[in-house]
């Protein structure tokens, strides 16, 4: 007797539905693997900061044990910053403050001024002198310490004996080599990329001068770009280290970031309070970046875009 073969029936298709399912599923799976990365990446790098800052807190006790909470709490470290019993806090913040507000007026102009002829300006071999400009990036900060220490010797800045510009010289020996930012000359030189041509030779026919379209046209519309830029030179020039233990020759006159080394001393080191100092330093660049966070990304995505 012969049997007969039940037809199978075809696989049904997924409907969009089940689609729709399932890609959102993928998609969620996806994130959450991506968030857990990212939330592992800035545990590891927020951990440094997090065991500066307990340790900081701690009155005693191995600042080299890997720890999640303080053993106790205190601020005997940061009283001893705060009062200045060890070094001049209160003035190295006021050296601080003078030395970021010259460097960040100076640099912030130079790089605004030099980036208009090479964006908006034509002349003979104009993006040559750009890209010759922009190659110097690849050299590091140090490359140039000995170079500028002949320039600023040079120009006189650390010989004064009058304790007025005494001051004065070696400020501006601190200053003077980081006016010239070619980060900068790029980030104005892509901000002003994006700016109509129409704009400048209305204002040409009109009768305007070069400066006066800068002035009035050109730096308004960067204005983004002013801010995040003056935010990058902000950190830069309080964190000022190595270049101004080289040309600071009074102590007197260092800078925070410099200054706090002196908490250390030939036979004895005060961990504890140098990092006190270290958290101290690091609110104003915290609170600069809360305030200005919205201009500085703004001014890096007109940059960007430029």
């Amino acid at each position: 007797m012969l049997e007969t073969a039940t037809p199978t029936r075809p696989a049904a298709h997924p409907t969009a539905a089940q689609l729709r399912a399932r890609r959102q599923r993928r998609e969620r799976l996806t994130n959450a693997a991506a968030y857990t990365v990212l939330v592992v990446i800035a545990l590891i790098m927020l951990y440094p900061f997090y065991w500066t800052l307990i340790t900081s807190l701690e009155p005693t006790g191995n600042i080299y044990e890997a720890k999640l909470l303080p053993q106790s709490l205190g601020i005997k470290n940061y009283h001893e910053v705060w009062v200045g019993t060890t070094v001049p806090f209160w003035r190295m913040i006021i050296n601080s403050m003078v030395i970021c507000t010259a460097g960040v007026l100076l640099t912030v102009t130079c790089a605004a001024l030099a980036a208009y002829p090479l964006a908006k300006m034509t002349f003979p071999g104009r993006d040559l002198i750009f890209y010759a400009i922009l190659i110097l990036l690849v050299l590091p900060n140090e490359a140039g310490l000995i170079v500028n220490y002949i320039t600023v010797t040079k120009l006189g800045l650390l010989r004064f004996d009058d304790p007025f510009l005494r001051a004065f010289g070696q400020y501006a020996a601190v200053v003077l080599p980081g006016i010239a930012s070619i980060f900068g000359l790029f980030l104005f030189r892509q901000a002003y990329l994006g700016v109509p041509t129409e704009l400048l030779e209305a204002a040409r026919i009109d009768g305007a001068s070069e400066l006066s379209i800068w002035r009035k046209i050109m730096l308004p519309l960067a204005l983004p770009t002013v801010a995040a830029f003056a935010i990058l030179e902000f950190v830069a020039y309080w964190n000022s280290f190595l270049w101004a233990r080289i040309v600071i020759q009074d102590k007197e006159l260092l800078p925070l970031s410099a200054g706090l080394l002196e908490l250390s001393g030939t036979f004895s080191t005060n961990s504890r309070a140098v990092m006190a100092g270290a958290i101290l330093m690091i609110i104003p660049i915290l609170l600069v970046f809360a305030f200005g966070q919205r201009y500085f990304m703004k001014g890096l995505e007109g940059a960007v875009k430029g």
